[in-house]
């Protein structure tokens, strides 16, 4: 297979990508013990399940937003190894303040959170910025297929192993588990040799984040296929608030705990894994068309799967309906973050990463506390449906708004 070809001749990519792995899996072995510290503190008070996940999750995602206007132009400014390894040491650091939290400053557990994403908000740009500098060209899009696709492994295998894990040894030991999985990741970035900067001279004009941030923006506006990608995640997003949900059906209609939400997130990844791979055998990712395509049709298989989810009578038609939808949800995400990559000049490549990053963080924290205030005034198969809705809506406008770009042949990424 090319993908292991290019991890055995490509050091320096192996290394990101391994980097990534213990990352994401110290990520998801907390996910599971978080949700479930947030829901047992809140047990009895005001903090539903579905509301203490999914304000679990824009914690995650909303401080990449706040942070793209610094975090961008930082990435095409300084060293990417450099900016990755600092981000990994802090949030080392900050992984450490999960073990805080009590009933009384439960409040404490989200802002553990949003500090780790406001550190993983710096790396993220200067990761995927790097990749398209340590492969050719050729490999390019090996090496994203594979990046999206650890994401959603890491998310299957950490979310059931972390599960296990906090159930065997406690949710402390997970915490510990993710802080460990940090410094282990920066180790890693450490020993990468060659550039991740395209531009090694030295010279970093002056940082100015606003006009540097409007300047990248402008360059998108440009290139129409490049601004239709990069608003492909965003408008994905403003479904995505039917993750959060899955926790409540886990805790009341299931009466599970963490393991029943390991199992669903689990479904999750597995569904983020395959749904790249479909995508390359089906042959849509040789155009900018097709990926536009793709990234439309996905929106109706995630919003119809998930409709499937909130009626769900048992936990394993929930856990089916769930991973197809995310062969949609991970189809997106992938071919997207591809096709930005792939058309974006490296002076640019931090910049439209982060831009790209933090609408989607914005659009997805607005659907996970959507979610969370749906499901506690309607009950969870209603948020569903609802999001599912906006899901099939949006994908309908992306297939209008790219038709004609859709409708010209070659253009190539």
């Amino acid at each position: 297979m090319r993908v292991l070809s290019l991890l055995r001749r490509n050091r320096d990519f192996r290394l990101l990508w391994m980097a990534t792995v213990v990352s994401l899996g110290g990520d998801w072995f907390a996910t599971v013990a978080i949700i479930g510290k947030v829901t047992d503190l809140g047990e009895g008070t005001w903090l539903t399940p579905a509301l203490g996940a999914s304000l679990v999750f824009v914690c995650q995602m909303l401080p990449s937003f706040l942070v793209t206007p610094i975090a961008g132009p930082l990435a095409d400014r300084f060293n990417r190894r450099t900016i990755m390894i600092s981000a990994s040491l802090l949030q080392a650091c900050a992984a450490m303040l999960f073990l805080l939290p009590t009933r009384s400053t439960i409040w404490l557990a989200f802002a553990a959170q949003a500090l780790v994403a406001t550190l993983a908000g710096f790396f993220t740009p200067a990761s995927q910025a790097s990749v398209a500098n340590l492969v050719s060209p050729d490999d390019l899009k090996q090496a994203s297929s594979l990046l999206g696709t650890t994401w959603g492994a890491m998310l299957a295998l950490g979310a059931s192993l972390g599960a296990w894990f906090s159930s065997q040894f406690g949710r402390d030991a997970a915490f510990i588990a993710d802080a460990c999985s940090f410094l282990l990741a920066a180790f890693v970035i450490s020993r990468i040799k060659g550039r991740t900067r395209a531009d090694a001279s030295g010279v970093r004009p002056r940082m100015r984040p606003i006009v540097d941030t409007k300047a990248a923006l402008g360059y998108a506006r440009q290139n129409r296929p490049l601004f239709l990608l990069l608003f492909s995640k965003a408008g994905f997003g403003l479904s995505s608030g039917m993750v959060g949900v899955l926790s409540s059906l886990a805790t009341t209609r299931f009466g599970g705990g963490d393991r029943t939400v390991g199992i669903l997130l689990a479904g999750r990844g597995v569904g983020v894994v395959l749904g790249p791979v479909v995508a390359g055998r089906l042959g849509v990712t040789k155009e900018v068309a097709g990926i536009l395509r793709a990234c439309a049709l996905s929106c109706f298989v995630y919003g119809i799967f998930y409709i499937g989810v909130g009626h769900a009578p048992f936990l394993w038609v929930a856990l089916l309906c769930t991973t197809i939808a995310h062969l949609g949800g991970g189809t997106q995400w992938t071919l997207s973050t591809y096709g930005l990559q792939a058309n974006t000049p490296d002076e640019y490549r931090g910049r439209i990463g982060s831009a790209d990053f933090a609408l989607v963080s914005l659009s997805m924290s607005i659907s996970f506390v959507s979610g969370g205030w749906l499901e506690r005034q309607f009950g969870a198969t209603t948020a569903f449906t609802v999001l599912a809705v906006v899901a099939i809506a949006w994908g309908a406008l992306y297939l209008r708004a790219t038709s004609s770009l859709r409708s010209t042949s070659g253009v190539t990424v």
